[in-house]
């Protein structure tokens, strides 16, 4: 049996981001690594367990199946360290230098992250956030191996599988370039919702594509003239068309500051989309993940409040 005292723990981090990038390029670059580095660590790994470990493919670094087992292992004991050096850590917002990672949709990068901005500048100015989009279904993984700290956004399929507190409910409206022939009225009636040409938005990482499920359920459909995965070409598109786009309020008027665009109510009633903050359980506790949740929830939960 091989003794602890000769094996170098951080083997263990390189073998985990080979596993989850299969590249040694990736895994390198994730963990400011040079490839010769990383080549190299792969061998003493290989040594360490007896095994090829990784085959090199097409279609990247394929794991053996002594690797496959040993991933879930490993996996579990870095999240232990991980966990077991986080209560080491006293955090002063005042002073700490720590880096916090957050997954947002463009949506919420333009429409919350100025804010949070704003106070860390002002109550913990050496603190560093990093926003990393994410998939929503690797969001969870994320969070349990600390590679995220929070995902804030529309996530219902995470409110099982995490730790969440419920910021605000945010309602959507329709938004369309200022024109002369527009409906009158703060509400766009069901005929010209339906007839007109619509902006989808489907997310990735997060879940505005319910909205049309939503519509659908009460026999709305809209007439597709453009799919984008993001929200941040929108006000660019509304502005040489006559497409309509269907976005939540608050985002709405922050992409209406120039008063280039007519905001409508939508012509049927849709359940209000909840804005969730999810965090991993592992680390409900740490000092500074408890003090940076109650501050973003501090921040947001007055967002219901235009």
């Amino acid at each position: 049996m091989t003794s602890l005292d000769h094996v170098d723990l951080n083997l263990l981090r390189v073998f985990q981001a080979i596993v989850e990038e299969r590249s040694l390029t990736k895994a390198g670059e994730r963990l400011a690594l040079s490839q010769p580095a990383v080549s190299y660590s792969l061998g003493r790994l290989r040594t360490l367990f007896d095994d090829t470990l990784f085959i090199r493919t097409r279609a990247g670094m394929q794991p053996t199946p002594v690797a496959l087992e040993l991933a879930e292992i490993v996996g579990r004991a870095l999240d232990t360290v991980r966990e077991a050096l986080r209560f080491a850590e006293r955090f002063d917002a005042a002073t700490s230098n720590r880096t916090f990672r957050l997954s947002l949709s463009d949506a919420g990068e333009m429409a919350y992250l100025p804010a949070i901005c704003k106070a860390l500048h002002e109550v913990a100015p050496r603190v560093k956030l990093l926003v990393e989009p994410s998939p929503v279904e690797e969001i969870e993984e994320a969070l349990r191996s600390s590679r995220l700290d929070f995902a804030i956004g529309n996530l219902p399929s995470l409110l099982p599988r995490t730790r969440h507190a419920l910021l605000f409910e945010e309602a959507y409206v329709c938004m369309t370039r200022k024109r002369q022939g527009l409906p009158e009225g703060k509400t766009l009636a069901l005929d010209p919702f339906l007839s007109a040409s619509h902006v989808q938005v489907r997310s990735l990482e997060h879940s505005h594509h319910a909205l049309d499920d939503a519509l659908r359920a009460q026999g709305v459909g809209r007439n597709i003239a453009l799919a984008l995965p993001h929200f941040v070409a929108v006000p660019g598109v509304l502005a040489v068309t006559d497409h309509f786009a269907t976005l939540p309020e608050r985002l709405a008027h922050i992409l209406n500051r120039s008063d280039a665009f007519r905001i409508y109510a939508l012509p049927v009633r849709l359940p209000r989309a909840a804005v969730t903050m999810h965090w991993h359980e592992h680390f409900h506790e740490d000092e500074g993940i408890a003090w940076m949740r109650a501050l973003m929830s501090e921040i947001l939960a007055g967002f219901d409040k235009l």
